[in-house]
């Protein structure tokens, strides 16, 4: 476990071809994960475990498939821990972040952004989605969400991934 004093972040790389994609990659992952605790509205109180998972297009689509109904890969899914009750001196699960690699280097290639860029977004949008951030729950949520997104990344050096190609 690593990570600040109130968040202990696991990194987990099941595929190599991941390791390209930032210098010191699980480092690159925890200052992403933690920007997207630090600009919540309600932070959590106390200390909270995240898991990251960075895999393939087949592990994110087998999950997308039992836990969601949807049979294809995504770029990222989230899943929030159940409720707990604080125990002292033990960080309080959030839940777990996964992403696909094939779908997020397709992705950033279509979207004509970096690859450093679009996994910190995908960071900060699936710590956003633990900690209750909803897009789709309605267009005010989405924009809430999104102004939390863009926000966090100013934080690390990315770019508004929404903002309009010039």
């Amino acid at each position: 476990m690593t990570g600040t004093p109130e968040a202990e972040i696991d990194v987990a790389i099941e595929d190599p071809r991941w390791e390209a994609v930032a210098p010191d990659l699980e480092a690159f992952v925890i200052r992403a994960v933690e920007a997207g605790l630090a600009i919540t509205p309600e932070p959590p109180r106390g200390a909270v475990e995240i898991s990251v998972l960075l895999t393939t297009d087949a592990v994110v689509q087998d999950l997308n498939r039992t836990w969601r109904g949807k049979d294809k890969p995504t770029n990222v899914l989230s899943f929030p821990a159940p409720a707990q009750p604080a125990h002292a001196g033990m960080p309080v699960p959030l839940g777990d972040v996964v992403l696909a690699y094939d779908t997020m280097l397709r992705e950033s290639a279509e979207q004509s952004k970096p690859l450093g860029d679009h996994l910190a977004h995908l960071l900060v949008h699936g710590t956003l989605h633990l900690l209750g951030q909803d897009h789709e729950t309605g267009d005010a949520d989405a924009e809430a969400m999104e102004a939390l997104e863009v926000a966090a990344l100013r934080t690390l050096g990315v770019p508004d991934p929404y903002a309009a190609e010039p």
